[in-house]
């Protein structure tokens, strides 16, 4: 009834492929799509007349669950605030940035905890352009002309940030590719990959390591341990509890962990909890650096303070002093 209602809309079939797209995402984001907490295949219906497919969405927030899809994307983060995970990394987002995810790398962009406050008014808002560079892209990357772009699209596989200074410009062609359709589509959406490439200033999410391969079941047995430590980071966690996410001993768990993620639990869970720390000290809520710390599962001060200055290299009240010269 929903779409029969709407029908009446559209004057082409290539619009209305549009549509259901469109409406197919927003409904993956209002139901369980996936079997909660795995990691598996997201299918981005593409239509049979496109080779790249763009998404502008306006969301109560982001989709909570880590996933993996066969196409690179491309968001512009128009609105929203959270945490990235992509791979086994992990930074802070806000309105205003854009990243670069590769093909079938395990993302979550995870909102704030804001945004799930009853009676929140917040939202959030995207363009992505999602293209698969083995589909039927292919063809045109194996182009002599074309090796820079594939070059590129294969090294962003770990992931890319555009940096502020470039914002601006790459946000235009991004609203340029959006408006655009057909042949010209696909011609400025080319022109983006080669400015992108170009750019010797991206900035990759990852360092020193290129993404691990996992296969599904690998993936739900992390992504698992992943979402139970992004919903509880504020609570005492405990290495039992998260083994018991993977199915694992723990013994079992802390090779697993460390040999899929590169990462100790502990250190993991620190830098979750110290990310959402340098969110809070700055969001302009005059909070204390105690209740940060509190509120983000810290059990001391010291502790707070010894673990904040071993991931960022500077105290919490370094932190604090140096953004706020920044923005001054």
């Amino acid at each position: 009834m929903f779409f029969t209602k709407r029908f009446d809309k559209f004057k082409n079939l290539s619009n209305l492929t549009i549509f259901l797209t469109q409406s197919t995402t927003h409904l993956i984001n209002k139901i369980n799509y996936f079997y909660p907490m795995k990691v598996l295949p997201f299918t981005i219906p593409v239509p049979h007349d496109r080779t790249i497919i763009v998404l502008e969405e306006e969301l109560p927030h982001f989709y909570t669950y880590l996933h993996r899809h066969a196409e690179a994307q491309i968001t512009w983060v128009q609105k929203g605030t959270g945490t990235l995970l992509a791979g086994n990394s992990m930074h802070a987002f806000r309105d205003g940035e854009i990243y670069l995810l590769g093909a079938n790398l395990p993302h979550l962009f995870k909102s704030d905890p804001a945004y799930f406050q009853p009676g929140s008014k917040k939202n959030v808002k995207t363009v992505t352009i999602f293209f698969n560079p083995s589909g039927k892209l292919a063809a045109l990357f194996g182009l002599p002309e074309m090796k820079t772009v594939k070059t590129f699209v294969e090294q962003m596989q770990s992931g890319y940030k555009v940096p502020d200074s470039n914002y601006a410009d790459i946000a235009r062609q991004i609203e340029a590719v959006q408006q655009a359709n057909g042949a010209e589509q696909l011609s400025l959406f080319i022109d983006l990959l080669n400015a992108l490439g170009g750019n010797e200033n991206l900035q990759p999410l990852t360092t020193g390591h290129s993404p691990l391969s996992m296969t599904d079941p690998e993936g739900m047995r992390i992504a698992n341990v992943y979402n139970y430590i992004m919903h509880n980071y504020s609570s005492p966690l405990t290495l039992e509890n998260a083994a018991m996410q993977a199915h694992l001993t723990p013994t079992a768990f802390c090779r697993y962990f460390k040999k899929h993620t590169r990462h100790t639990f502990v250190h993991f869970v620190n830098k979750v909890r110290v990310n959402e720390a340098c969110k809070l000290l700055v969001n302009g809520s005059g909070n204390s650096i105690a209740t940060v710390a509190y509120s983000c599962g810290f059990n001391s001060i010291t502790n707070f303070n010894y673990v904040f200055k071993g991931i960022t290299g500077m105290s919490p009240r370094d932190y604090v002093n140096s953004y706020s010269n920044t923005v001054e």
